[in-house]
């Protein structure tokens, strides 16, 4: 189902981006943790207490006691979110929509190689790079708190939050890869694209604030990734996790089927 010479050529155009946002994450997670100690936490704490509507907009909790409840506060509200969904909203749009406008998938589509062999190659690219995105931050935050606080993280509570965030982020990566699809003009791919997962976020944010912004959790699949529950092994949260595992299955199905259907002469 995959053409191994067009997935090599693209995992090339994915290596530049993988390294910025691998070197983003890997500085804003080493200088998160190592924040890990009393004189730290006193002073998020203050931030908190200055500015508590901005704080909780992006997530981040002052009250957390032990080391992984204070990564998930200052981890997982935006940079764990944010920068994964830049990859595939910038990497989405390159691997269908950006062909089809200049033309060049037509004479791809000509080769000897199938249409959903071709889909299916550049779905592989774009789920190759949220993996990988996904595997090196908990690796990056394994080999941090593990060196700056030995014994005191819960790894198997932390492979189960980020297998929650890959299911969020595979999500994200499926409204990217259809759109692409969808849009033969790159400006409405990533108008859809990223337009949409940034509105949700924003959504999401707002809720965060709570009083009367909180209703928006409900409109925003956001809300399906729930870090501190499925930390505790909450059902709900999982299910969650689950929901949008399968509703990115949903969506490249999708995608690969009206790449199928299109018209590359347009």
């Amino acid at each position: 189902m995959i053409d191994m010479a067009l997935y090599k050529r693209e995992m090339k155009g994915s290596v530049k981006l993988l390294i910025i946002f691998g070197a983003i994450i890997t500085m804003y997670v080493s200088v998160i943790i190592n924040m890990y100690d009393p004189e730290m936490m006193k002073m998020l704490e203050g931030f908190a207490q200055a500015m508590p509507e901005l704080m909780a907009a992006v997530g981040m909790k002052a009250n957390d006691t032990n080391l992984l409840g204070f990564m998930v506060s200052y981890l997982y509200g935006f940079i764990l979110l944010v920068f994964p969904m830049l990859f595939s909203i910038l990497r989405g749009n390159a691997l269908i929509a950006k062909y089809v406008e200049k033309g060049s998938m037509v004479s791809l589509a000509a080769a000897p190689i199938k249409r959903r062999t071709i889909a299916f190659t550049q779905l592989g690219v774009l789920v190759s790079g949220i993996l990988l995105l996904v595997l090196y931050g908990t690796i990056v935050e394994l080999v941090c708190a593990v060196s700056g606080f030995p014994g005191e993280l819960d790894t198997a509570a932390l492979f189960a939050l980020n297998g929650g965030l890959l299911c969020l982020h595979l999500f994200i990566g499926g409204i990217c890869f259809l759109s692409s699809c969808i849009f033969s003009d790159t400006k409405y791919s990533v108008a859809f694209g990223a337009g949409l997962p940034a509105f949700m976020y924003v959504l999401q944010m707002l809720a965060n604030v709570g009083g009367k912004a909180e209703k928006a959790k409900y409109f925003t699949f956001f809300t399906l990734f729930g870090p501190e529950g499925i930390v505790a092994g909450e059902s709900g949260a999982i299910a969650g996790a689950a929901v949008l595992f399968a509703g990115a299955a949903v969506l490249y199905a999708l995608g690969i089927m009206v790449f199928e259907r299109k018209d590359l002469y347009i």
